[in-house]
């Protein structure tokens, strides 16, 4: 996937997510969609730093970058809701792309992709895109609504 389908799913997930997280509609959808906005976006161009050093979807496209991610809000305080955004990267160049990425780098170089992928330059790839944001959005419901007891509590990190 390219940048611009990144910041798309990105924004269609941060707007989705406030509707899921808070679906009344009123001023806390809205609090919510602002407060997971940025970091969602952020979080979906940072592993493509790696187009400037490194080895491009293997240096920043892998599972131990992504508990690093993970762990800062844990540890830090910090950069709450930017995970989800490197791994919402991760599942658009998975299942969006005919090339996969290098999920155990620097362990193992084989990509992993899945045989629904087109190709990132595809007169397809802004509908590949969009297939892959429900995905995840219905994903995310599933977890909100069926799983609730499966996810961490998240008060701290949503705005009061």
């Amino acid at each position: 996937m390219n940048k611009r389908g990144h910041v798309l799913n990105a924004v269609f997930l941060a707007v989705g997510l406030g509707f899921i997280l808070e679906p009344a509609g009123d001023a806390a959808t809205f609090r919510t969609v602002a407060a997971v906005f940025v970091p969602l976006v952020l979080g979906a161009l940072f592993p493509d730093v790696d187009t400037h050093f490194g080895k491009h979807r293997k240096t920043l496209h892998n599972l131990f970058v992504l508990g690093i991610v993970a762990a800062y809000p844990v540890y830090f305080s910090n950069l709450h809701w930017v995970w989800l955004g490197v791994l919402s990267h991760y599942v658009l160049d998975v299942l969006g792309t005919t090339r996969g990425i290098a999920l155990f780098y620097p362990l193992w170089d084989e990509e992993f992709g899945a045989p629904v992928g087109v190709p990132v330059s595809s007169d397809f790839s802004d509908a590949m895109m969009l297939a892959v944001t429900a995905f995840e959005l219905t994903v995310a419901a599933g977890l909100v609504y069926v799983l609730p007891n499966y996810l961490p509590d998240l008060s701290g990190s949503l705005p009061v």
